[in-house]
């Protein structure tokens, strides 16, 4: 099972497994990682779920559809190169280890 070392804004750390398949949303709200907030549950209507992808991994993930583009406009916290829905970041054997930052509000 893929980990997903989940930063806060005050830099604590926690890392958390779940099965290759599932999104890194999902392995957040599975092991309650405060700060993702996915009110829209996955759906991709919400911004909520907004994370930033550390450098080291933003090679090995697909690029972000145009739907996930236009929600990333509106989310609360600053946009930043590595800005991605954590909704739409599909855990994969490759991406053990997977670190998001997840931003200081959501809302």
């Amino acid at each position: 099972m893929p980990r997903v070392i989940f930063v806060a804004s005050n830099g604590a750390r926690r890392e958390v497994s779940e099965a290759a398949g599932a999104s890194a949303m999902t392995a957040a709200r599975i092991n309650d990682v405060s700060g993702i907030e996915a009110e829209c549950a996955g759906a991709l209507s919400c911004g909520t779920c907004h994370v930033y992808v550390a450098p080291e991994f933003a090679s090995l993930l697909p690029p972000p559809s145009e739907e996930e583009e236009g929600m990333l406009e509106f989310v609360a916290a600053e946009r930043r190169v590595g800005s991605r829905l954590s909704c739409q970041i599909v855990l994969t054997d490759e991406l053990d280890g997977l670190t998001l930052e997840i931003p200081e509000t959501q809302t």
